[in-house]
């Protein structure tokens, strides 16, 4: 309708049927004022409860503006009633904090219970798991069938099969990739004892157990880019460092010399091979950027020379704390546990063997 104009308050409306709309919301807001006490909040509850409903609906501007208003003045009743209520708990403040604070220590100290319940309910778990697992490593698995790899190296056929005593453990879980030992050298406590895993994804055992169950302490494993079978000539092996000592939590004892004299030798076997190393540099280190030019230890897996192997010989000897008398020669095979150390940012404990037999 050209030039139609029509204006209610501050809203200018220019067709009849919105003009329209707009009159009957002024008329039922005006019936809506008569009936609410907007000073009360009971009956503004009500009243904006009816508009979110669709009970009191609305077909203008002016209906919407209405539906702010409401809401404001509801806001501002429900803060004007949050500080009466505030004032009041005032009043019995130092009483409300007293019993406030007795319930945050039967709180921290339920919650700490419970932590070190479970905590130790994990660890006594984790020790009977480990135990079992021993059990099942000594058991004679000579009447289970072979498990064998074929290889061809120099147009010779080489059969390599699995261990007798780790047949039983290897069909509960492929991914076992051998045994990690280490006792005192007088032959009186074992310090570590855990079989090895290795998966192609190097985060799966971090948080993964034997059995393929979430856990906390994760595995020992090695990392996937070692070969056993294709002999690489640093086999990296994993662990957490857990405050229980589990895993390599204890691994950092070998920054003492002492602590080295008594557990200078390495048991770790291969699913299909029984292997000797002693130890031969112990050092601190970290995870370093990629951009970064300096020697990673987690990076020396192969060598591609002779020159190669004496450079990362040399650098471990300059980092290593202390002097074993140990050194190794080109062709000789190397063993390096690794686990975090907390003296720095991203920082490692790492202890190297040779193989010796």
């Amino acid at each position: 309708m050209t030039g139609y104009r029509k204006q209610i308050g501050t809203h200018v409306f220019y067709n009849a049927k919105d003009y329209a709309n707009a009159l009957h919301d002024e008329k039922l807001i005006t019936e809506i004022r008569r009936k609410v006490d907007f000073k009360n909040r009971k009956e503004l509850e009500g009243l904006y409860q009816s508009m979110q409903n669709g009970t009191i609906s609305f077909k203008s501007v002016i209906g919407r503006d209405f539906d702010d208003e409401v809401y404001e003045a509801l806001k501002k009743s429900r803060q004007d009633n949050a500080l009466e209520k505030e004032a009041r708990k005032i009043l019995s403040l130092k009483e409300r904090r007293r019993h406030m604070l007795m319930g945050i220590c039967a709180l921290v100290a339920t919650v700490c219970i419970g932590y070190f319940a479970y905590y130790y309910m994990m660890y006594y778990k984790s020790r009977q798991d480990f135990d079992q697992l021993s059990q099942l490593k000594n058991q004679d698995g000579s009447t289970i069938p072979q498990q064998t790899v074929t290889l061809q190296e120099d147009d010779e056929e080489i059969v390599l099969t699995v261990l007798d005593e780790y047949k039983t453990l290897y069909n509960k879980n492929k991914s076992l990739i051998g045994w990690l030992k280490i006792a005192d050298t007088n032959g009186e406590g074992i310090f570590i004892d855990y079989p090895v895993m290795q998966s192609q994804d190097k985060e799966y055992y971090l948080t993964h157990n034997f059995y393929q169950e979430y856990d906390k302490n994760g595995s020992i494993f090695l990392d996937p880019e070692c070969d056993v079978v294709h002999r690489s000539t640093n086999l990296i092996i994993y662990g957490h460092h857990m405050k229980s000592g589990e895993m390599f939590g204890n691994l950092d004892r070998y920054s003492s010399e002492t602590f080295f004299e008594d557990h200078r030798y390495i048991q770790f076997d291969t699913i299909y091979e029984k292997g000797t190393y002693e130890v031969m540099y112990v050092f601190r280190s970290r995870i370093y950027n990629e951009d970064e030019i300096v020697f990673k230890y987690y990076q020396f897996i192969d060598v591609d020379s002779e020159a190669e192997f004496y450079s990362n010989m040399a650098e471990m000897e300059k980092m290593s704390l202390y002097d074993t008398g140990v050194s190794a020669v080109y062709g000789d095979e190397l063993l390096t546990l690794s686990t975090c150390d907390y003296q720095e940012t991203n920082g490692r404990f790492v202890v190297v063997a040779k193989r010796i037999a």
